[in-house]
């Protein structure tokens, strides 16, 4: 059982957890605050959901 909770926490992002917030920043060539602001934009943890939101932001 385990191993199902790991999996789900792979796919969130843990504003709690700066290297988690740092690791995804320098991924994404964003700063920390636009994954905060990613998040809240959203509504989601859900790191698919805000890399797609980022890089959509991007574009444009």
């Amino acid at each position: 059982m385990a191993k199902q909770g790991q999996k789900v926490e792979r796919k969130e992002i843990n504003s709690s957890q700066k290297y988690e917030l740092k690791y995804e920043a320098e991924k994404l060539g964003v700063s920390t605050q636009a994954i905060v602001g990613a998040k809240r934009a959203t509504g989601s943890n859900d790191r698919k959901v805000i890399e797609a939101y980022l890089k959509n932001k991007q574009k444009k």
